[in-house]
């Protein structure tokens, strides 16, 4: 860590900007309040207490109220839980959420960095270049809560607005990553302050003249029909679902519908998908984290099995051919990630979407 955890002391009123600077001094992703525990920091995926007092539930609701309006405040009493996001000057950019336990008020902060990284700083493959170049479909970047997805799609945007110039709209809840108009134009709306909903931002979004669409959750039908008809309609499309796998991506969007509308969405999948990234962050040996990102990307082969409801071709069809495809799986990326000695083997197989075939794998090296 980069500076001295502070000593236990005697009770005294936690300053929650003083705990929100240690995420940024300690390199960390969340910090977590609970009552009855210290503050808590995330620091490659594990969490570490900081050597503070154990907090009360009077504490945590001081600390909470203190970074909320009245409005905000309404909301979380009525909901029991509360989405935001927020800046402090000379501290960062978080995203927050409260919701309440049996024993009071519990919040989680995620650090949002400021400066959006490029896709060459952030290590991306090169062949996302080459997607966000596309004049309209859809780019899906899947995966778990954590697991990047929000920094891929803020680097490719961020790549468009150094490239192009073009109508960005985000719809996000809430808002991450605050884009500066460098050569594109953006819209940001935050989902319960701004619009209503993805499903209505969407709906009035063909209205506004956008080149390009970012969906900060396809979480429904709605949402997601929406999605697709926008990128068969001549928009770019960016959306993301908390699925591990390309083709459990697939699958995911098909089952959110009714039997009856399967066929119309796998038709529209198989004509408007450019690409699924599936993403996961691994702890690194030595520290740190890297990403490992399955890549599907539509050709006519996928294409028909996606409209031919044959979802379950589609991995053995990614591992064809894959210099020329630029498709890879996740097992093949964690194999050379092991053989650089960049991850352990136990981390490898914890975080594996196909534990069985990469053990297999490895047993043949």
């Amino acid at each position: 860590m980069s500076e001295e955890i502070p000593e236990a002391g005697t009770k005294k009123r936690l300053d929650i900007q003083k705990l929100l600077k240690s995420v940024l001094a300690f390199d960390s992703s969340d910090l977590h309040l609970v009552v009855g525990s210290e503050p808590q920091i995330r620091i490659d995926k594990e969490l570490r207490a900081l050597n503070l007092p154990v907090m009360d539930a009077n504490d945590i609701e001081t600390m909470a109220y203190s970074l909320i309006e009245d409005k905000q405040k309404k909301i979380f009493e009525e909901e029991n839980e509360l989405d935001f996001s927020f800046e402090l000057k000379d501290i960062g950019r978080f995203r927050a959420n409260y919701y309440r336990t049996i024993h009071g008020i519990a919040c989680a902060f995620r650090m949002i960095p400021i400066d959006i990284p490029t896709l060459d700083e952030y290590g991306n493959p090169p062949i996302f270049k080459e997607l966000i170049k596309k004049e309209k479909g859809l780019i899906l970047v899947t995966g778990p809560t954590g697991s990047g997805k929000s920094t891929t799609l803020a680097s490719m945007l961020h790549e468009i607005n150094l490239t192009e110039r073009r109508h960005i709209i985000t719809v996000e809840d809430p808002v991450e990553f605050v884009h500066k108009n460098i050569k594109s134009l953006f819209s940001q709306r935050d989902v319960g302050s701004t619009t209503k909903s993805f499903a209505a931002a969407l709906k009035y979004s063909l209205r506004q003249d956008p080149d390009i669409i970012l969906i900060g959750e396809m979480r429904d039908a709605e949402t997601i029909g929406a999605a697709l008809t926008a990128a068969e309609t001549g928009h770019l499309v960016f959306g993301t679902l908390h699925t591990n796998s390309a083709p459990g991506t697939i699958n995911r969007i098909i089952d959110v519908f009714d039997g009856d509308a399967q066929a119309q969405v796998r038709a529209q999948l198989a004509s408007s998908l450019i690409a699924v990234i599936s993403q996961t962050l691994i702890p690194k040996v030595g520290g740190g984290k890297v990403a490992t990102q399955e890549i599907l990307i539509t050709n006519p082969a996928i294409q028909n099995q996606i409209r031919e409801d044959k979802v379950h071709q589609l991995y053995s069809q990614m591992q064809l051919n894959q210099t020329e495809t630029h498709m890879s799986t996740q097992t093949q990326i964690l194999i050379d990630l092991l053989q650089k000695n960049i991850i352990s083997k136990e981390n490898a197989i914890k975080n594996s979407n196909r534990p069985e075939e990469l053990i297999s794998m490895l047993g043949a090296l």
